[in-house]
């Protein structure tokens, strides 16, 4: 059993936690980071199973550390991608409204787009709609060109090379999932499957297990992680030449989740989705899969049910979707009334990491709080992997200050 110490420990190699310790590392190349990460590669989950879009921030609260980490996370995250060769397009992006009654949310987020200085935005014409994407029917939309797709694992495994060429006494940790925490003498000890880690700063960046982690560091929380699992469709071959790069539908302004909508990939294809259910497994990325202690640790949660009973027709709604396919390509209908069933195949899932508070409200913000000389990144949903330099940034700030 290993017992190493090293003078930074990132818990969670997604990539806000690998785009921390590479931020750490450029920082400090004379210290050492010990990465731990409790599956057998990076990517796994949430980094790996998202659309693979550049976000713009046009959709944020103006002020919100999202609107804020998002557009400055995008300019790093094109400039690392050019600096190191990653496959990438700045393709933009199509916010159509189908509808009169869409119209007013459409302006609204224009509205926002301008208060974050989204660049380039504009309002386009049902023609002028046609122009970019022939099979869409809307009759106004959003035009954002800073949008784009790229490969967030490739990104990650850039930032995993940086850091471990740079200080040979950086590591990577595989398969070392997190027994328990403990502190002594000013220094936290993290015990895992493969022994114990001891550094003066710990930063957890753990996603779907965030709250699990910050209780066995003893932080007495606020909410709850539950997750959302999101299921994919892709265009068939021959129905690729319906999409040219990214069309969203105006999202519903209740919810943190943008709609299913189209989104061209940067290995090829066309994605069509995802939706939004509850599932029954945090890591679980089948319809069936199932965990109890997850299960029974969101169904104990007062706030689940405070939040399915504010929203069960929206959930029902979202649950036949995951289950029919036609219904499925009912929804993708509505922005493009020429597509059929024939036209899509199933293809992955996703499970959100979505923090809900006691009274049943879905965290909308990130969320990152500092406990006994410790970080843990709490909330971290889209647009995090955009904004993932931007908030390790943030997280070196916080440390820095302590």
């Amino acid at each position: 059993m290993l017992n190493k110490k090293y003078d930074f420990i990132i818990v969670g190699a997604g990539i806000v936690g690998l785009a921390t310790a590479y931020k750490l590392q450029l920082k400090f190349p004379q210290k050492s980071i010990a990465i731990l990460e409790k599956e057998a590669e990076v990517g796994l989950h949430q980094t790996g199973r998202n659309s693979g879009v550049i976000h713009s921030g046009i959709y944020y609260k103006p002020g919100s550390y999202k609107a804020k980490n998002c557009k400055n996370g995008r300019d790093q995250l094109v400039l690392f991608a050019k600096k190191h060769a990653i496959k990438f397009d700045v393709c933009g992006k199509v916010i159509v409204a189908t509808n009169q009654k869409e119209l007013p949310i459409l302006e609204s987020i224009y509205a926002k787009g301008l208060e974050n200085k989204t660049e380039g935005i504009k309002f386009l014409s049902a023609n002028e709609i046609k122009e970019k994407e022939p099979f869409i029917e809307a009759v106004k939309a959003i035009w954002v060109p800073t949008a784009g797709i790229i490969d967030y694992v490739a990104v990650s495994k850039k930032f995993i090379e940086l850091v471990e060429s740079s200080n040979s006494e950086s590591k990577l940790y595989t398969n070392c999932k997190v027994k328990n925490v403990s502190s002594l003498n000013l220094e936290t000890i993290v015990h895992t499957v493969l022994g114990d880690f001891t550094a003066e700063k710990v930063i957890f960046c753990t996603g779907l297990q965030s709250d699990r982690n910050a209780e066995k560091d003893n932080l007495k929380l606020d909410m709850h992680i539950v997750g959302f699992r999101g299921d994919y469709y892709e265009l068939t071959d021959e129905a690729t030449h319906k999409i040219n790069n990214l069309v969203y539908p105006v999202p519903d302004p209740k919810y943190p989740f943008l709609g299913v909508h189209f989104t061209r990939m940067i290995n090829g294809g066309i994605e069509c989705g995802p939706n939004a259910v509850f599932t029954f497994k945090r890591e679980g990325y089948k319809r069936t899969s199932f965990s109890f202690r997850d299960t029974f640790e969101a169904l104990t949660f007062g706030g689940t049910w405070k939040l399915f009973f504010e929203n069960w027709r929206k959930g029902i709604d979202e649950y036949k979707r995951a289950f029919s396919k036609r219904l499925f390509v009912n929804a993708l209908r509505n922005m493009m009334p020429s597509i059929t069933p024939n036209d899509v195949r199933p293809s992955r899932a996703g499970v959100r990491a979505q923090a809900i508070d006691y009274d049943g409200n879905m965290v909308d913000d990130f969320k990152i709080m500092k406990h006994n000389g410790n970080i843990h990144v709490l909330n971290a949903p889209s647009p995090a992997a955009t904004s993932c330099l931007a908030i390790a940034d943030e997280i070196v700030n916080v440390t820095l200050n302590e």
